[in-house]
């Protein structure tokens, strides 16, 4: 069954996929490894040969209380290259049949991450599946943006736009609610395989763990530091925050605006090496769904700008 998983960083010993290493949990901040528990992005790739349906035998749990305020349906996606096919799935031990519009071809069928299922079983109702060819492996790393909070379909995300456009295989490593840049998430990136990086961190050290400029700076350096001394040569690419119209200039507890601390990452994201794609201009307020986090149209305008820059 794992041979058909994709974007799976790491598993558990009872099956589950987690997103931050399990092993290295004792120095994670609680709201970082909550979030890990949602397998934001991780899909199932596969080559159908003379295949009507494919069986997926889940476990799968009621939304947390964070995730239930959600507007994505509970359902399994099936991606056919021309549309996008929901199948409803609910919380228990389920067995489902995923029906192909056509018996032969490329297939992408994204979980439905809410409910965090437990994979126990793949399998085609007739005819053969094989596994996906494995392509370039991009790591993202960063918030409730990254992850995907407020998209209507975890396949709009913009890490999950911006990997099929570019023929990569992502691993969505954002966090909601989390996020700031910790030096444990740093040295598990180092630790993971990883053909090119993202990382876009830094709204939640506004307001939900305030950071002054300076902090934010050295934070952000040192994070990049340690991913670096991972992928030495891998491109890294840095995206700073995008616009949150409530806190571009009002400072924070430690008198620091959302825009002292977008300098603050670019600076940083310079001063290491990396590239840069500023993030205060990618988006507009009619973009954002709730005053902070974009929706569909401004996820497809943010995969857009970041493979645009990743591609060449």
């Amino acid at each position: 069954m794992r041979e058909f998983v994709r974007g799976a960083p790491w598993w558990t010993e009872d099956g589950r996929v987690v997103r931050a290493d399990p092993a290295d949990r004792e120095r994670l901040p609680g709201d970082t490894w909550e979030r890990a528990g949602l397998p934001a992005g991780v899909r199932l790739e596969f080559t159908a040969r003379g295949v009507s349906a494919v069986e997926i035998a889940y476990t799968a749990s009621p939304p947390s209380a964070a995730d239930s305020y959600r507007d994505a349906p509970a359902t399994f996606t099936l991606l056919t290259g021309k549309e996008a096919i929901d199948t409803p799935a609910t919380p228990g031990d389920r067995r489902t049949l995923i029906h192909l519009p056509c018996p032969e071809g490329e297939f992408t069928l994204h979980l439905p991450e809410a409910l965090r299922p437990v994979l126990h079983a793949v399998r085609p109702l007739d005819g053969t599946l094989i596994p996906a060819a494995r392509r370039p492996r991009w790591l993202v790393y960063g918030d409730s943006i990254a992850e995907g909070w407020s998209v209507s379909r975890p396949h709009l995300a913009w890490p999950a736009l911006a990997g099929r456009a570019l023929g990569a295989e992502t691993v969505n490593l954002g966090y909601a609610g989390a996020a700031r840049g910790e030096l444990a998430s740093a040295e598990q990136l180092a630790s993971l395989e990883a053909d090119l990086l993202t990382i876009a961190f830094g709204t939640n050290c506004w307001s939900r763990t305030p950071h002054s400029a300076g902090l934010l700076y050295e934070s952000a350096r040192a994070f990049l530091d340690l991913v670096r001394r991972g992928h030495p040569d891998a491109p890294l690419l840095v995206v700073s925050p995008v616009l949150r119209p409530d806190a571009e200039t009002t400072p924070n507890a430690l008198g620091a605006t959302l825009g002292d601390l977008r300098t603050a990452v670019e600076r940083a994201a310079l001063d290491a090496g990396a590239d840069l794609l500023p993030g205060g201009g990618l988006l507009h307020t009619g973009h954002l769904v709730d005053g902070v986090h974009p929706g569909d149209e401004g996820h497809a305008l943010l995969a857009k700008a970041v493979a645009g820059v990743i591609a060449p």
